[in-house]
């Protein structure tokens, strides 16, 4: 379970990581592109912070995340200017995709297809028997 401190501390990273993110693509001139931080979660010894991004268009999320990847110590020096006042230490920052958006839109559209098992109770049949 998080403590006050991690939540604290994760949602500083969040916060100063948005801007620095957003303002890269910006700096870049890259259109079309929009990262979000979705979830910092911060280990209980404060030492790594799992950082989730949501990447559109999907198509660049691959490519995307892997620049993030390389330009890691980048991003955590900015970090570490923009929270030096309040952090001793930034953690080590570790980037992931978060693939909710597409779990909620796989539902919905199993939701609105064949594929539905409120209204297709055959399918919970074979589902159990699988």
């Amino acid at each position: 379970m998080e403590t006050n401190r991690q939540k604290k501390i994760g949602g500083v990273i969040q916060k100063d990581l948005v801007d620095i993110l957003q303002g890269e693509v910006r700096k870049n001139g890259l259109t079309n592109l929009i990262i979000s931080v979705s979830k910092v979660v911060v280990t209980s010894d404060l030492s790594v912070a799992t950082v989730h991004l949501s990447i559109f268009p999907q198509d660049k999320a691959k490519e995307t995340l892997a620049a993030i990847k390389t330009n890691t110590t980048l991003i955590k020096h900015d970090l570490s200017q923009r929270v030096r006042l309040q952090l001793r230490k930034v953690p080590n920052l570790v980037f992931f995709i978060d693939d909710s958006l597409d779990y909620i839109e796989k539902i919905d559209n199993a939701l609105k297809n064949q594929e539905n098992p409120i209204e297709n109770r055959d399918l919970l049949e074979k589902r159990r028997h699988s």
